[in-house]
């Protein structure tokens, strides 16, 4: 058993850093780490398949072919261009107005699907304007991060910690929505002190923006309205969740089924071809190996010399998950820090009650979402975002984001932390 839990341990925190450096692939990563578990006997292979958290699975799953299918519409592209044109070109509006349709999209949809989709606009209306694209992808990468606490399915941390501690897509828009928007309108006025003074353009580059024809974008209209359709749908079923009893994984996943049905069921191969199977691969093994730590006796030993530091104290438990979960997510990715975290939270419930919770549920997911803005490394989002950039021509560095990312990381968490407190903790 000591031997088990040497290597065990030795490896995680050996995956663990290699997948926040990005040195390996981390779903290879995640994969072998698995495997290995399951060889040395820490799990076998029937708990194994019982460690994996299906409801996350499924519901990224469902989501991922949704958005999929609704991006070849062109909707997004189309909103985009539309606002550019409704504030007339003007860049520091468009520099707004951009921060907050991201945010707002990666509450419905998910960050990284939203930067993907985004960016590539973002970067074709600040060139015709004559201006560099970095300040508005930077900017539109932080609000993503944001936006994507205000529901389950915003960011992956959250999907996972509503899985874990029964939390519905109305318990984090009721809980998280408040906050969201006090930290977006404090983001945007970070922004403009930040980026402002770059943004001077002359009428004549906005009148580039004013001749685009945002129609165009819109290439399947049928494919528009059968899309529109089943994602409200799909939505409205989510905030429905208390009363209609099925989990969201099996919203997401019915509505992907109803979606590929009226998109043409012959396409089927192709719709799943925007599932992003690495990804569903990377938290499968990355369940395992959690589920491995918990069989080990490593969660409970950690959670115990937690509650000693924190004299099983709530405020302090909370607000310290805060600080230490955003500082650490930036640094390291979140998802497999968060897989790491929930099961310690649930073993701190046995001691401090799980009525009691909550709070810290909040923290752990706010200190996650917000501490990937801290550093270029510290979300899926800002990595997709930069490279992005980069191929365009406009390389953004490690430095030039962490610059602007950490201001605003250490703000919204302050902020943050004001807020948990009053709410919960006073």
């Amino acid at each position: 058993m000591m031997i088990q839990l040497v290597i065990g341990v030795v490896f995680f925190v050996l995956l663990f850093i290699l997948i926040s450096l990005e040195v390996i692939n981390k779903t290879i990563l995640a994969m072998l780490g698995a495997v290995l578990f399951i060889a040395m006997g820490i799990v076998n292979q029937h708990q194994a398949y019982e460690e994996i958290d299906w409801h996350v699975i499924f519901l990224l799953i469902g989501m991922m072919v949704i958005v999929g299918i609704t991006k070849r519409s062109g909707l997004f592209q189309y909103i985009a261009i539309k606002l550019a044109k409704l504030v007339n070109g003007d860049p520091v509006k468009i520099l707004i107005l951009f921060s907050i349709l991201t945010a707002i999209l990666s509450a419905l949809l998910d960050n990284v699907t939203t930067v993907l989709i985004l960016t590539p606009v973002i970067i074709l209306i600040s060139v015709e304007l004559g201006l560099n694209p970095i300040p508005f992808i930077i900017s539109s990468a932080l609000a993503s991060n944001i936006g994507g606490m205000a529901t389950l399915i915003g960011d992956p941390p959250n999907i996972m910690i509503g899985s874990a501690a029964g939390l519905g897509f109305t318990d984090f828009i009721i809980n998280l929505g408040p906050l969201v928007l006090i930290l977006l309108f404090s983001h945007c006025v970070l922004i403009l002190l930040f980026f402002k003074k770059k943004m001077e353009v002359s009428m004549e580059r906005r009148a580039r923006i004013m001749e685009f024809d945002e129609r165009a974008s819109i290439t399947d209209k049928a494919l528009l309205i059968k899309s529109l359709s089943v994602l409200f749908l799909v939505l409205l079923l989510f905030l429905l969740h208390g009363l209609i009893t099925l989990e969201p994984s099996t919203v997401a996943l019915g509505g992907a089924a109803l979606l590929m049905l009226l998109a043409g069921g012959d396409e089927v191969e192709d719709f799943f071809h925007e599932v992003e199977w690495s990804t569903i691969f990377f938290f499968i093994g990355l369940f395992i190996m959690v589920g491995g730590l918990v069989e080990l006796g490593v969660i409970n030993f950690l959670a115990e010399k937690y509650l000693q530091l924190t004299a099983g104290n709530l405020v302090l438990t909370s607000e310290s998950i805060i600080w230490v979960s955003g500082f650490l997510s930036a640094f390291l990715d979140n998802i497999p820090y968060v897989a790491t975290m929930i099961p310690l939270v649930e073993r701190l419930g046995q001691d401090i009650g799980q009525a009691s919770i909550g709070p810290v549920w909040w923290s752990l997911a706010i200190g996650a979402c917000l501490g990937g803005n801290g550093t270029l490394i510290g979300a899926s989002a800002n990595v997709v975002s930069a490279g992005i950039s980069g191929r365009s021509g406009y390389k953004i560095s490690f430095m030039e984001f962490t610059k602007y990312g950490m201001i605003i990381m250490v703000i919204t968490l302050a902020i943050s932390s004001v807020y948990v407190y009053l709410r919960y903790l006073i």
